[in-house]
């Protein structure tokens, strides 16, 4: 990661956005006002533990969609509701593959324990493989096998709980659930 990149960047660069995302999901202004600030907290908190810049737009989404799930449960509410909603203003708003991702939180903690902390780290945290090796004392090939072997598990966990219709890059446009599951 650029090590110059600074919480005011990621501001300038997502704060008008992030908040219509926040927006569109909590129909409270001044709570979706609140939670974009949280949001930028827990940015400013972390943003030097990420080590892949290319994850961090998924990244901040990630934590915006945690910090909205936590705000209906705080109240008592299903968060599954505003989540569902096509999101109208973020990146890739054409598709739902960051609904579908929402989702991977959840799943990764399904996972047989082998492969669940490889997949968390490097899918929901950002980490390089080579970090996941020596944080889990593995070789890279071993942490390598355990994120793929554990991606493949989720691939399967979300294609038994639903299909999907995918656009020509592969984004996911819609979904049918299977059967009643963590989906939607």
């Amino acid at each position: 990661m650029d090590q110059g990149l600074t919480t005011e960047q990621v501001w300038e660069l997502l704060s008008d956005k992030l908040r219509s995302f926040l927006r569109s999901r909590v129909s409270d202004y001044d709570a979706a006002d609140d939670l974009l600030q949280e949001t930028f907290l827990r940015i400013h908190q972390k943003l030097g533990d990420l080590r892949d810049r290319e994850r961090l737009i998924s990244w901040v989404y990630r934590v915006a969609r945690n910090l909205v799930i936590d705000y209906y449960r705080k109240e008592g509410r299903d968060p599954d509701v505003p989540m569902s909603m096509e999101p109208s203003s973020e990146p890739d708003s054409r598709n739902l593959n960051d609904l579908v991702m929402g989702w991977f939180p959840e799943m990764v903690e399904e996972l047989p324990e082998n492969y669940r902390e490889a997949v968390a780290l490097y899918e929901l945290e950002g980490v390089p493989q080579q970090e996941i090796a020596d944080r889990l004392n593995l070789s890279l090939s071993g942490a390598k096998s355990r994120v793929q072997r554990g991606r493949e598990l989720l691939k399967a966990k979300l294609l038994d709980c639903c299909s999907f219709e995918l656009d020509r890059q592969g984004n996911v446009v819609d979904y049918e659930r299977r059967h009643p599951c963590d989906c939607d």
